[in-house]
């Protein structure tokens, strides 16, 4: 089987209302979707979702950079993954949505000639995953009146953007808990906010509101800060941006600077180089999450997959299409209640593109 055309398309989805994080505020989701074309019929789905505060992508370099991996790629085997993303890596550093959206598209043609979903190829141990629902910053108040909608909605895992301000998240903490009870599940998300005196101060602050996580606190490089923190806090400590490979992991790992590795595809350049981010955190004894940028059903589907095959990943962060209006372009992939995803039994990803 050879690949013997590549296609993408960007597409433009607004969101339901701004959503705001350390890093800025997003109005869209801006996202490309590629379609790769085999001479046997059998085709596969992708996307990139670049954000360039984390993986120093925009639109522009997605596109460019697909353009040149379809001049490699056509020709190539498309079940030869390792391979792929070797001519990949070969071809440019970085560029890991450009290289996510190929992976993710292979994987979802492998899927379709095994004539399985894709969560059974990647190792099956469920179909179903729990995702957490997201809180954007804005005023402590209103913050604690959207947790409790979404509770209200059937999510029993909050995820609360904080790192502008230590005293409103702080504040914003204490009024969610307030609103949504003690059965709640929830976990912090800094975004890079604080410096290592601040995390140590909020966690501590933190801690009687029963915050299970903070994640990442501080910014990426800064590991030691993490290890520091780690020792002077009850809260387990997650590690996010500063995770983009295995290689990050091992670090992180030798420096004991986490307690939960956030794997995202469009940071680590799809399914197969994940998978190599979870086994390092498997074999240290250290579960992982895999998370999400602004990213359509296509790249949630395949994240989703990924936590339901591997029972050492055993949190999901996979929420952001929830967050975009309704489209037409994109169907299929898994259904959802509340916060709970049930992965379709079709082949691939089961998804279907208008494109």
């Amino acid at each position: 089987m050879k690949i013997i055309d590549l296609k993408f398309e960007k597409i433009k989805i607004k969101l339901k209302k701004p959503f705001v994080v350390a890093l800025g505020t997003v109005e869209y989701c801006e996202t490309v979707i590629v379609k790769i074309i085999t001479d046997e019929g059998y085709y596969g789905f992708g996307e990139g979702a670049p954000f360039s505060p984390v993986t120093g992508e925009t639109l522009d370099t997605v596109l460019l950079t697909l353009k040149d991996f379809k001049n490699l790629l056509i020709g190539q085997d498309p079940l030869a993954i390792e391979k792929i993303h070797h001519i990949m890596d070969r071809a440019i550093i970085g560029n890991t949505a450009a290289k996510a959206a190929i992976d993710i598209a292979l994987h979802d043609i492998k899927g379709k000639v095994m004539n399985a979903p894709l969560y059974k190829i990647l190792g099956g141990f469920d179909n179903k995953v729990e995702t957490d629902m997201t809180i954007g910053i804005s005023s402590p108040k209103e913050m604690a009146e959207d947790a409790k909608e979404k509770v209200q909605l059937g999510f029993k895992i909050l995820k609360i953007k904080a790192g502008i301000s230590p005293e409103e998240d702080i504040e914003a903490i204490r009024l969610i808990r307030e609103a949504v009870g003690e059965n709640i599940r929830i976990r912090m998300d800094a975004n890079q906010g604080w410096n290592v005196n601040e995390a140590i101060r909020v966690s501590k602050a933190l801690e009687k509101y029963n915050v299970e996580a903070i994640e990442q606190a501080l910014p990426y490089w800064n590991l030691d800060g993490a290890a520091i923190l780690r020792k002077k806090t009850n809260i387990k400590v997650m590690l996010d941006e500063a995770i983009h490979n295995s290689n990050d992991a091992l670090k992180a790992v030798k420096k004991e600077a986490g307690d939960i590795l956030n794997i995202k595809l469009m940071k680590s350049g799809g399914i197969y180089p994940a998978e190599k981010i979870n086994a390092v955190g498997e074999a240290a004894g250290i579960n992982c999450m895999l998370g999400c940028m602004l990213e359509t059903r296509v790249a949630i589907t395949a994240a989703a997959s990924l936590v339901a095959a591997k029972k050492n990943i055993t949190e999901a962060d996979l929420d952001s299409f929830m967050y975009c209006q309704e489209s037409d372009l994109i169907k299929g992939g898994f259904k959802r209640e509340g916060g709970l995803i049930t992965l379709l039994d079709k082949p691939g990803l089961g998804i279907e593109v208008n494109m």
